[in-house]
Protein backbone atom coordinates (compact mmCIF):
# COMPACT_ATOMS: atom_id res chain seq x y z
CA UNK A 1 0.00 0.00 0.00
CA UNK A 2 1.51 3.38 -0.87
CA UNK A 3 1.91 5.79 1.96
CA UNK A 4 0.05 8.86 2.05
CA UNK A 5 2.34 12.41 2.47
CA UNK A 6 0.95 14.35 5.22
CA UNK A 7 -2.26 16.79 4.98
CA UNK A 8 -1.24 19.91 6.33
CA UNK A 9 -4.55 21.68 7.56
CA UNK A 10 -4.81 25.91 7.60
CA UNK A 11 -1.21 25.80 6.63
CA UNK A 12 1.31 26.72 4.50
CA UNK A 13 4.26 25.31 2.53
CA UNK A 14 7.35 27.09 0.79
CA UNK A 15 8.36 25.99 -2.07
CA UNK A 16 12.15 26.80 -2.92
CA UNK A 17 13.42 26.00 -6.53
CA UNK A 18 17.04 25.64 -7.65
CA UNK A 19 17.92 28.17 -4.71
CA UNK A 20 21.94 26.68 -5.89
CA UNK A 21 25.84 28.48 -6.43
CA UNK A 22 25.30 28.26 -9.94
CA UNK A 23 22.39 30.01 -10.22
CA UNK A 24 22.63 32.65 -7.57
CA UNK A 25 26.41 34.68 -7.24
CA UNK A 26 28.49 36.28 -9.32
CA UNK A 27 31.08 32.87 -10.04
CA UNK A 28 27.72 31.10 -10.95
CA UNK A 29 28.23 29.51 -14.11
CA UNK A 30 24.33 30.59 -14.70
CA UNK A 31 24.16 33.68 -12.08
CA UNK A 32 20.67 35.24 -12.49
CA UNK A 33 21.03 39.31 -13.47
CA UNK A 34 19.27 40.44 -10.47
CA UNK A 35 21.25 38.08 -7.34
CA UNK A 36 21.95 41.06 -5.45
CA UNK A 37 18.51 42.43 -4.42
CA UNK A 38 17.05 38.33 -4.39
CA UNK A 39 19.91 37.20 -1.93
CA UNK A 40 18.50 39.83 0.16
CA UNK A 41 14.82 38.46 -0.30
CA UNK A 42 14.91 34.62 -0.39
CA UNK A 43 17.27 35.04 3.10
CA UNK A 44 14.31 37.12 4.85
CA UNK A 45 11.46 34.90 3.30
CA UNK A 46 13.49 31.68 4.35
CA UNK A 47 14.38 33.01 7.62
CA UNK A 48 10.84 33.47 8.24
CA UNK A 49 9.38 30.03 7.14
CA UNK A 50 11.98 29.00 9.93
CA UNK A 51 10.64 30.95 12.88
CA UNK A 52 7.17 29.94 11.36
CA UNK A 53 7.80 26.36 11.38
CA UNK A 54 6.80 26.64 7.63
CA UNK A 55 7.71 22.98 6.19
CA UNK A 56 9.46 23.68 2.94
CA UNK A 57 10.33 21.49 -0.44
CA UNK A 58 13.49 22.51 -2.49
CA UNK A 59 14.45 21.28 -5.47
CA UNK A 60 17.71 20.91 -7.06
CA UNK A 61 19.11 20.57 -10.28
CA UNK A 62 21.65 17.80 -10.86
CA UNK A 63 23.51 16.81 -13.73
CA UNK A 64 26.51 14.40 -14.44
CA UNK A 65 29.53 15.84 -15.70
CA UNK A 66 28.67 14.60 -19.55
CA UNK A 67 29.35 17.61 -21.54
CA UNK A 68 25.48 18.15 -21.96
CA UNK A 69 25.13 20.70 -19.01
CA UNK A 70 28.14 23.09 -17.90
CA UNK A 71 25.91 24.19 -14.67
CA UNK A 72 24.92 22.16 -11.09
CA UNK A 73 27.39 19.41 -12.09
CA UNK A 74 27.06 16.98 -8.99
CA UNK A 75 30.18 17.36 -7.03
CA UNK A 76 30.85 20.87 -7.92
CA UNK A 77 30.88 24.02 -5.48
CA UNK A 78 27.82 25.37 -7.81
CA UNK A 79 26.07 22.38 -7.70
CA UNK A 80 25.33 23.06 -3.98
CA UNK A 81 22.39 24.80 -2.14
CA UNK A 82 23.35 28.00 -0.56
CA UNK A 83 24.03 27.52 2.89
CA UNK A 84 20.79 29.53 4.46
CA UNK A 85 18.20 27.64 2.31
CA UNK A 86 18.98 24.20 3.86
CA UNK A 87 16.98 23.55 6.97
CA UNK A 88 18.38 21.57 10.37
CA UNK A 89 16.48 18.70 9.76
CA UNK A 90 15.79 18.28 6.17
CA UNK A 91 16.02 14.89 3.92
CA UNK A 92 18.05 14.42 0.72
CA UNK A 93 15.76 12.55 -2.34
CA UNK A 94 17.97 11.37 -5.47
CA UNK A 95 16.67 11.61 -8.93
CA UNK A 96 16.07 7.50 -9.27
CA UNK A 97 12.75 7.25 -10.82
CA UNK A 98 11.50 6.50 -7.81
CA UNK A 99 8.10 7.08 -6.33
CA UNK A 100 8.98 5.66 -2.52
CA UNK A 101 8.25 7.82 0.53
CA UNK A 102 8.53 7.28 4.03
CA UNK A 103 4.86 7.50 5.49
CA UNK A 104 4.24 11.18 6.70
CA UNK A 105 7.60 12.71 5.72
CA UNK A 106 6.72 15.73 6.68
CA UNK A 107 6.20 14.98 10.37
CA UNK A 108 9.71 13.85 10.79
CA UNK A 109 11.32 16.33 8.64
CA UNK A 110 10.48 20.17 8.35
CA UNK A 111 12.48 20.33 4.81
CA UNK A 112 12.68 17.97 1.65
CA UNK A 113 15.35 18.22 -0.69
CA UNK A 114 14.41 16.55 -4.16
CA UNK A 115 16.87 16.51 -6.80
CA UNK A 116 15.86 16.55 -10.28
CA UNK A 117 17.37 16.26 -14.15
CA UNK A 118 15.66 18.90 -15.29
CA UNK A 119 14.32 22.38 -14.38
CA UNK A 120 10.74 20.87 -14.49
CA UNK A 121 10.07 19.17 -11.14
CA UNK A 122 7.10 17.20 -12.70
CA UNK A 123 8.89 15.28 -14.69
CA UNK A 124 10.48 13.51 -11.64
CA UNK A 125 8.46 10.62 -10.64
CA UNK A 126 8.97 11.23 -6.41
CA UNK A 127 8.88 14.86 -6.64
CA UNK A 128 5.56 14.62 -8.73
CA UNK A 129 4.30 12.66 -6.17
CA UNK A 130 5.09 14.83 -3.69
CA UNK A 131 3.96 18.08 -4.98
CA UNK A 132 0.40 16.58 -6.07
CA UNK A 133 -0.34 15.05 -3.14
CA UNK A 134 0.75 18.14 -0.44
CA UNK A 135 -2.16 19.05 0.44
CA UNK A 136 -1.90 22.97 2.18
CA UNK A 137 -4.22 25.99 2.03
CA UNK A 138 -1.17 27.98 0.35
CA UNK A 139 2.21 27.16 -1.20
CA UNK A 140 4.77 29.88 -1.50
CA UNK A 141 7.44 30.09 -4.36
CA UNK A 142 10.65 31.43 -4.16
CA UNK A 143 14.09 30.69 -6.10
CA UNK A 144 15.07 30.27 -9.90
CA UNK A 145 15.03 30.55 -13.35
CA UNK A 146 11.93 32.57 -13.53
CA UNK A 147 11.55 32.02 -16.83
CA UNK A 148 12.22 28.22 -16.65
CA UNK A 149 11.92 26.24 -13.52
CA UNK A 150 10.00 28.71 -11.18
CA UNK A 151 6.98 29.29 -14.04
CA UNK A 152 7.24 25.35 -14.58
CA UNK A 153 6.63 24.69 -11.13
CA UNK A 154 3.63 27.40 -10.60
CA UNK A 155 2.30 26.09 -13.56
CA UNK A 156 2.36 22.39 -12.65
CA UNK A 157 0.81 22.85 -8.79
CA UNK A 158 -1.72 25.66 -10.34
CA UNK A 159 -2.74 22.48 -13.08
CA UNK A 160 -3.45 20.50 -9.59
CA UNK A 161 -5.23 22.61 -8.14
CA UNK A 162 -3.48 23.99 -5.53
CA UNK A 163 -3.52 27.79 -4.27
CA UNK A 164 0.05 29.78 -5.51
CA UNK A 165 1.82 32.48 -4.68
CA UNK A 166 4.62 33.79 -6.37
CA UNK A 167 7.46 36.00 -4.13
CA UNK A 168 8.20 38.14 -7.01
CA UNK A 169 11.27 40.15 -5.87
CA UNK A 170 12.35 36.22 -4.16
CA UNK A 171 12.39 35.03 -7.53
CA UNK A 172 15.94 35.18 -9.67
CA UNK A 173 15.66 35.53 -14.10
CA UNK A 174 18.16 35.85 -16.66
CA UNK A 175 16.39 37.07 -19.31
CA UNK A 176 13.79 40.02 -17.52
CA UNK A 177 11.53 40.18 -20.60
CA UNK A 178 11.26 36.11 -21.03
CA UNK A 179 10.70 36.63 -16.47
CA UNK A 180 8.06 39.51 -17.33
CA UNK A 181 6.13 36.94 -19.95
CA UNK A 182 6.02 34.28 -17.38
CA UNK A 183 4.98 36.27 -14.58
CA UNK A 184 2.03 37.08 -16.75
CA UNK A 185 1.75 33.35 -18.01
CA UNK A 186 1.15 33.08 -13.67
CA UNK A 187 -0.82 35.23 -13.33
CA UNK A 188 -3.52 34.50 -15.73
CA UNK A 189 -3.22 30.84 -14.60
CA UNK A 190 -4.39 31.84 -10.80
CA UNK A 191 -1.59 32.67 -9.04
CA UNK A 192 -0.96 35.38 -6.88
CA UNK A 193 2.04 37.63 -7.25
CA UNK A 194 2.94 39.31 -4.05
CA UNK A 195 6.75 40.77 -2.44
CA UNK A 196 8.71 39.64 -0.10
CA UNK A 197 7.77 42.07 2.80
CA UNK A 198 4.54 40.95 2.00
CA UNK A 199 5.21 37.91 3.66
CA UNK A 200 8.40 38.51 5.72
CA UNK A 201 7.74 42.25 6.86
CA UNK A 202 10.67 44.84 6.49
CA UNK A 203 14.50 44.31 7.02
CA UNK A 204 17.41 46.11 7.39
CA UNK A 205 19.37 43.49 5.95
CA UNK A 206 21.85 45.45 3.71
CA UNK A 207 23.08 42.42 1.93
CA UNK A 208 22.73 38.16 2.12
CA UNK A 209 26.54 37.54 2.94
CA UNK A 210 26.91 34.72 0.32
CA UNK A 211 27.89 36.64 -2.99
CA UNK A 212 31.67 37.20 -2.65
CA UNK A 213 31.38 40.47 -5.83
CA UNK A 214 31.55 43.85 -5.55
CA UNK A 215 27.80 44.80 -6.48
CA UNK A 216 27.17 42.76 -3.82
CA UNK A 217 29.62 43.65 -0.72
CA UNK A 218 28.99 47.60 -1.60
CA UNK A 219 30.05 49.41 1.42
CA UNK A 220 31.11 46.06 3.13
CA UNK A 221 32.06 46.89 6.77
CA UNK A 222 28.51 48.91 7.52
CA UNK A 223 26.50 46.49 5.98
CA UNK A 224 28.02 43.77 7.88
CA UNK A 225 27.46 45.65 11.13
CA UNK A 226 23.98 45.96 9.97
CA UNK A 227 23.52 42.37 9.21
CA UNK A 228 24.78 41.65 11.93
CA UNK A 229 22.17 43.67 14.43
CA UNK A 230 19.37 42.18 12.24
Amino acid sequence: MVSKILKLRKHRVLIDVDTQYDFFVSQGVRCIRNHRRVLKNLRRVLAWSRANKIKTVSTLQTYHDDGEHSYCIEGTDGHRKLSYSIRHSHVLFESDKSTDLPRDILREYDQIVLSKRSENPFEEPRAERILSELRADEFIVIGANGEGAVVATVLGLLQRGKKVTVVTDAVGYQNRDDYELALRKMATKGANMIDAKNVAGMSKLANANICSCKRCKGKSSKDKSKTDAA
